[in-house]
């Protein structure tokens, strides 16, 4: 089975963004900094930082190195302790593994949650963790595309594809 490749293209990407933008702007929170979450969200949290003209930080889970996202968690947890609002930015929801592990991460090294926000380009409804704000929503029951943002299609095809298998459950 070959993935039904989805490449979003970058006039969409940017009014996903400016949408999530202006979705921040128009509520009563106002967060202090903007968190791009690593790899995927640091390109929309850079875009959404712009938008709103707010610093960004970053956090790169993606990277799987051991302890370098959870020891900037730990720095970000302090932040949020200290009275600092804090918008963390990921491309999608999906599973929602990243945002759950996230949160427990901050939740345990002393978070004040009242502080925190996430918001992503797009958010799939049948998702274990919830997001503030979001572009679009995708119900995974019926949309089995892999979703290809702008910053992604410079890699190889073999490496999109290859990416979109590591998690079959999400295609079938």
């Amino acid at each position: 089975m070959s993935p039904d490749l989805y490449y979003i293209p970058y006039e969409t990407f940017l009014a996903d963004v400016r949408t999530v933008a202006a979705s921040v702007s128009a509520g009563d929170w106002k967060p202090d900094f903007v968190i791009g979450i690593g790899r995927g969200g640091l390109v929309p949290a850079v875009f959404i930082s712009h938008q709103l003209n707010l610093p960004m930080l970053s956090v790169d889970h993606s990277s799987k190195v051991p302890g370098f996202a959870d020891e900037l968690l730990r720095k970000v947890a302090e932040k949020s302790a200290a009275g600092e609002r804090l918008l963390f930015v990921d491309d999608i929801n999906d599973s929602g593994g990243t945002i759950a592990y996230i949160r427990k991460l901050l939740a345990e090294t002393g978070c004040d949650s009242g502080n925190l926000r996430f918001a992503v380009v797009l958010d799939n409804v049948r998702s274990q963790a919830r997001v503030d704000y979001r572009a679009e929503t995708i119900d995974r029951d019926g949309d089995k595309r892999w979703f290809v943002f702008p910053w992604e299609a410079v890699a190889m095809s073999a490496t999109i594809v290859e990416e979109a298998m590591s998690v079959p459950e999400r295609l079938a």
